[in-house]
């Protein structure tokens, strides 16, 4: 509550996702880009993948502002949901204000920016270059896709810079100085469950469009999240159901692919 006793912040977690999360926490995606409601208040999931490869619920909160101490308290909410218990890494959009409470809350997690947020922002950030489509756009992607030592990513990036005279570029700079939370190879040593980007949150998000809007009241929100979860569980135990009765065919002669 606010100093006025009116409602500021909401976090739940049911039980089963409390439960999954004890299988399924080593990786969790967070994200609040998803609808900001009548109130004024983002809906942000937090996410993981299930044994069949499906997005999964650990937890969900409305809040009312995005500053260091909301997120921190919600964090801490969430940390103590799950039993004090955090996540290996976590995957988040390039945030700041998330990023100081991340390293407050969960100080030994390896903390990763969704790469497709950065990437997106080419075009607006140096689409202006005279070489973006001749060249600049594609040595960019190389560098950070097809480097395989850091060594390598250093190099490309420094010859980057210099062959299209960007020192002075602040996005850049910027992207560099923290080039250990985003670029794919610094991220190797770590488990990541196949994700570098928030995409698991953001299908989550489509599927809870089938059942809220911006306009849907506080009740009926609670009751159609209910609704929604009750359908994931069918999906994930149809999928169980489906597991135990279907032998995948095997597409090779190879003894060993049978032996799988």
């Amino acid at each position: 509550m606010d100093d006025d006793g009116r409602l500021r912040n909401v976090f739940w977690a049911d039980t089963r996702s409390r439960a999954s999360y004890k299988y399924f926490g080593d990786v969790v995606t967070f994200d609040t880009t998803y609808m900001t409601n009548r109130y004024g208040m983002p809906f942000a999931p937090f996410v993981g993948v299930n044994h069949h490869g499906q997005s999964i619920l650990l937890g969900a909160t409305l809040i009312s502002s995005e500053d260091t101490e909301t997120f921190t308290w919600l964090f801490h909410t969430w940390l103590n949901c799950m039993d004090g218990e955090a996540p290996k890494a976590i995957i988040t959009d390039q945030d700041r204000v998330m990023k100081n409470a991340i390293s407050l809350v969960f100080p030994n997690t390896q903390h990763r920016f969704c790469l497709w947020h950065i990437l997106k922002k080419l075009p607006e950030k140096l689409g202006s270059h005279g070489a973006y489509k001749t060249g600049l756009k594609s040595q960019l992607l190389n560098c950070v896709y097809d480097s395989h030592t850091i060594e390598e990513f250093e190099g490309s990036w420094e010859e980057l810079i210099t062959k299209y005279n960007l020192q002075n570029n602040a996005w850049l700079k910027s992207l560099y100085d923290e080039r250990t939370y985003w670029a794919p190879m610094f991220m190797k040593d770590v488990f990541w469950v196949g994700m570098s980007t928030t995409q698991r949150s953001e299908i989550m998000n489509a599927f809870f469009d089938g059942y809220v809007h911006a306009r849907t009241n506080l009740k009926k929100f609670v009751d159609q999240f209910d609704n929604a979860c009750r359908k994931k569980i069918e999906n994930e135990s149809a999928a169980d159901v489906h597991s135990f009765n279907v032998t995948i065919p095997v597409v090779s002669p190879s003894p060993l692919e049978k032996i799988f």
